[in-house]
C-alpha cells in the first residue's frame, strides 16, 4: 500500500483538487498542516473526512512535517506530494515500478503544468555541484541559461518521455520506500522552511546505494511555487541562502565551502543591483521598495559570514 502525505500551509485554494485527484486511489491519505490561517483545515474536514488531518501547532517547515506525516503512516512507501499538484494518471504507474523494481529506494512521476508540458528544469535535476551552485550564485544560469553547467544540472539533456534512473527529483511528487526513509533517517529537519530538503534526502539515499527512478506515466499537473508565495521577499532570500550553506556545509569540503560562501557575497551584489533596477519583476506579488531588497540582500549576504 501506498501512503500519500502532503504537507499544507495555507492551501485553500489548491488541496481540495489535489485531494480529489487522489479519492479513488485506495492509498492512505495523511494531510500534515502548518498552521495555516486560511480555512484550509476546514476544507479537508467538511470535504474530505476520511482524510487524516495532522494539525501543527506552528509552521514546522515541509521536512518536519512530511517526517511527522510518514512516520504515522503505514504504506510501504510513502508517496511526498505538494497539494498544489493533482495526479492525473492514477497512482498505478508508480504501484507497477515499485512492484517490479525493488532495488528502487524512490521513484519519481511527471510533472506537467496546466497544459500538459513537463516542468522540464524542475521537475528533474541532477545534484549540484560546486560548478553548478557557483553558476546559479553568479547569476551565470540567468544571464546564459543554455550553458553547459546549467544544462546538466538542470536535466535539460534528458528524454523526459523516457523512464530511467535519476539523481535528483523534486520533492513536488516523490515516492520512497519505507525501508529507505528509516534508514536514511527521513528529511533533515535543519533545512526550514523549503529549499535543498529534497536534495538532502536524494543525496543520502543514493549513497547509501538506493536507487532513483523517473516514471513519466506517472503524470501530476502541477501549479508549482505555491509553497513560497506566503514568505516575503526578504524571507524568501534569507531562507534560500541560508538552506544551501547549511546544505554545502553538510557536504562540500570546507575549501570549497569559502569558495561558495565568497561568490554568495559577490552573487547577492549583483542581484541587489539588479533588483534595485528593475524592481518591478523582482517578484510576481507586489514588489518591495528598494530599501527592502537592500535590507533583504544584506541579511542574506551577512550569512556568508555565519557559522
Amino acid at each position: 500500500m501506498i501512503s500519500v502525505v502532503i504537507v499544507t500551509y495555507n492551501s485553500r485554494l489548491h488541496v481540495a483538487r489535489c485531494l480529489e485527484s487522489l479519492a479513488a486511489s485506495g492509498a492512505e491519505i495523511i494531510v500534515v498542516d502548518n498552521a495555516s490561517s486560511d480555512g484550509t483545515t476546514e476544507v479537508i474536514r467538511q470535504t474530505f473526512p476520511s482524510v487524516t488531518l495532522l494539525e501543527a501547532p506552528r509552521n514546522l517547515g515541509f521536512a518536519a512535517a512530511a517526517n511527522w506525516g510518514a512516520r504515522q503512516s503505514r504504506g510501504e512507501a510513502v508517496l511526498f506530494l505538494n497539494p498544489d499538484a493533482a495526479c492525473r494518471s492514477g497512482l498505478a504507474p508508480l504501484e507497477e515500478v515499485l512492484a517490479s523494481r525493488p532495488d528502487a529506494a524512490a521513484i519519481a512521476g511527471r510533472l506537467t503544468d496546466a497544459a500538459g508540458r513537463t516542468q522540464v528544469g524542475f521537475n528533474l535535476r541532477r545534484l549540484p555541484t560546486a560548478a553548478a551552485l557557483l553558476c546559479e550564485l553568479l547569476l551565470l544560469n540567468r544571464i546564459f541559461p543554455n550553458n553547459p553547467v546549467n544544462r546538466r544540472y538542470r536535466c535539460l539533456d534528458l528524454n523526459h518521455n523516457r523512464a530511467m534512473e535519476v539523481e535528483q527529483p523534486a520533492a513536488a511528487c516523490l515516492l520512497v520506500r519505507r525501508k529507505w526513509l528509516e534508514q536514511c533517517g527521513f528529511f533533515d529537519e535543519s533545512f526550514f522552511p523549503l529549499w535543498f530538503d529534497d536534495v538532502d534526502l536524494c543525496l543520502r539515499l543514493r549513497r547509501a546505494g538506493g536507487k532513483i527512478l523517473y516514471e513519466p506515466r506517472a503524470v501530476f499537473q502541477h501549479r508549482g511555487g505555491h509553497s513560497a508565495e506566503s514568505l516575503t521577499f526578504s524571507e524568501r532570500q534569507v531562507y534560500w541562502y541560508r538552506n544551501l550553506l547549511y546544505y554545502v556545509r553538510k557536504h562540500f569540503p570546507w575549501g570549497m565551502t569559502l569558495v561558495i560562501r565568497a561568490a554568495l557575497v559577490v552573487g547577492v551584489g549583483m542581484r541587489a543591483l539588479a533588483a534595485v533596477a528593475a524592481r518591478g519583476v523582482v517578484l510576481k506579488t507586489a514588489a518591495p521598495n528598494r530599501g527592502e531588497i537592500l535590507s533583504a540582500y544584506l541579511r542574506a549576504a551577512k550569512l556568508a559570514f555565519l557559522g
